[in-house]
């Protein structure tokens, strides 16, 4: 994949996901602004109507007082406010009706003094303002009346057949009547000979349960801004979010009273309605970082996969190209009458053949074993094996390319129990890898250390070189598959990659573990971990 098609796909993605999360907050947002506008709708619907019921129960109340009161008062005469006359004949002219409808009035004026007692325990006085004053109400009457005749034989004259009458009182007009005239006249009294606390409270729970609504609230009862022993606890509107609304309103639609009620946990509780949409929202916008991410990682590692596979190839290639060139040269001088005949140099040349073949078929076998190893096809025969003895046979291997190059291998041996359990050719093949690594990455002469102690549990080895070191990057990446560093003289050093793969594989195959520690520019230390038998 090229770099600029990468680069996009990333950067389309990363569009598409910031996106995709812009729009799923405003969503949240936008549900959280509808709740708390239907929130605060619905408190003040019910708030209006915890007002209302309040002031009309309470005029209920003092109305059915009055009516009790009103049989000591003269009654006032009723006055017809109107009055309907309907004449009409049946289709045959034998019968008609009149149809009579009249609307009285009956006007009251209370005088205060009948709610002393009841409101006020006689503790009012002439000086009061409600002691002088008095509640003027009505009360409406409705009657109808039907008159049938039908007509005489004799002389074409109507006589009446029947007669019906009906009477009805409109309740509650009365009482709205008397509410508004109380309400008026009722300024003066206490409020908490109005509404107790107890009371007022039942009714905004009731209300606010009618809606659906559960969170906790306080409450408050004002006088024209300043506090009444109406409330609840500590409550004070100015330090909280609040509702209002008035209460006990007079004919003119003032008041002297207002209700305030506030929910200390309006926030979650309004969060709590959308809670399972919100949860789902997070979920899926977690769910679409996560997938990015790894969408995202993984493309980089395959990229990363494909380069590297692709110097493994043209490593692999390079390291095929000097033997066959080898091989073919070899060939052609055999055939030349003048070596054919010489029996030390076509034996030379042979040898020459087979080293080169060995060194191919080494090639491809490294890479053969690494792929049994992942598809778990790689048989290990396991037996006790001891680790000081496989340690001596692996460096036998290198011993005379380190003393060609003037270095040298110490031993430094601490160890009480050597023995595990193992595979020889593989661990052989193990201690062979780190130790041509450590030869292979050192500059100058070669200088290493081998160190192989006991812990309770393990056999520790560890493999010191004095060569070029390594960066903290290229030890993250030192063991994966096809990884060579591409910088500075190592990529100048022969090699696919495979090797350190293969060590970690066969390792953790034994159960154990491999890792490296390694400063630039002061060499590198392995260590394997093997677990005692």
């Amino acid at each position: 994949m090229r770099k600029k098609v990468f680069v996009l796909i990333i950067l389309l993605m990363s569009i598409s996901l910031v996106g995709s999360i812009i729009v799923q907050v405003y969503w949240i947002k936008s549900s959280i602004e509808i709740r708390d506008k239907e929130f605060k709708k619905d408190v003040q619907f019910a708030l209006a109507n915890v007002s209302d019921d309040i002031s009309t129960e309470e005029a209920l109340y003092w109305y059915n007082v009055v009516l009790q009161k009103i049989e000591e008062i003269p009654k006032p005469k009723s006055s017809d406010l109107k009055k309907i006359i309907l004449q009409r004949m049946d289709t045959t002219g034998k019968t008609i009706f009149t149809y009579e409808q009249s609307v009285f009035e009956e006007k009251y004026d209370v005088p205060s003094e009948i709610f002393d007692n009841e409101m006020f325990e006689g503790e009012l006085t002439d000086n009061d303002l409600f002691i002088n004053d008095s509640l003027s109400f009505k009360k409406i009457f409705s009657q109808e009346k039907i008159d049938y005749y039908d007509e005489a034989e004799d002389n074409k004259e109507f006589n009446k057949a029947e007669s019906y009458t009906k009477e009805a009182s409109f309740d509650n007009l009365h009482i709205e009547n008397f509410k508004m005239s109380f309400n008026t006249l009722a300024k003066v009294i206490p409020i908490n000979k109005r509404i107790s606390n107890n009371k007022l409270k039942a009714a905004i729970e009731k209300e606010l349960t009618l809606r659906g609504i559960s969170t906790d609230f306080k409450y408050g009862v004002y006088n024209n801004h300043f506090a009444t022993p109406i409330r609840s606890g500590y409550f004070n509107k100015d330090n909280e979010q609040t509702y209002m609304v008035p209460m006990f309103e007079d004919n003119n639609g003032a008041s002297d009273y207002q209700l305030y009620v506030s929910f200390p946990g309006q926030k979650k509780y309004i969060l709590s309605t959308i809670f399972q949409m919100l949860i789902l929202s997070v979920f899926f916008i977690v769910i679409i970082i996560v997938a990015f991410g790894t969408a995202i990682y993984q493309m980089i590692k395959q990229k990363r996969i494909s380069e590297m596979k692709t110097d493994f190839i043209n490593n692999m290639t390079h390291e095929f190209k000097t033997p066959i060139a080898t091989i073919n040269l070899a060939l052609d001088a055999i055939k030349n009458p003048k070596i054919i005949d010489d029996k030390t140099k076509v034996k030379r040349y042979i040898g020459m053949i087979r080293e080169e073949n060995k060194r191919m078929h080494s090639q491809v076998e490294n890479v053969l074993r690494i792929s049994r190893l992942e598809k778990n096809q790689l048989d290990l025969n396991k037996e006790n094996i001891d680790i000081v003895k496989l340690m001596d046979e692996a460096i036998s291997h290198v011993d005379l390319i380190v003393n060609s190059r003037n270095g040298y291998i110490k031993r430094h041996y601490n160890v009480t129990n050597s023995t595990f359990l193992g595979n020889e050719f593989h661990m052989t093949n193990v201690l062979v890898n780190m130790l041509d690594n450590a030869i292979k990455y050192s500059e100058d002469e070669p200088k290493v250390d081998i160190y192989i102690e006991n812990t309770p549990k393990n056999i520790v080895i560890k493999i010191q070189d004095h060569g070029i070191g390594m960066s903290k990057s290229v030890q993250k990446n030192v063991f994966k598959k096809f990884y060579r560093e591409q910088r500075g003289n190592i990529h100048n050093i022969k090699g696919h990659g495979l090797g350190l793969s293969y060590v970690k594989k066969i390792v953790e195959e034994h159960q154990g573990v491999v890792y490296v520690e390694s400063e630039k520019g002061k060499g590198s230390t392995f260590y394997i971990k093997l677990p005692l038998i």
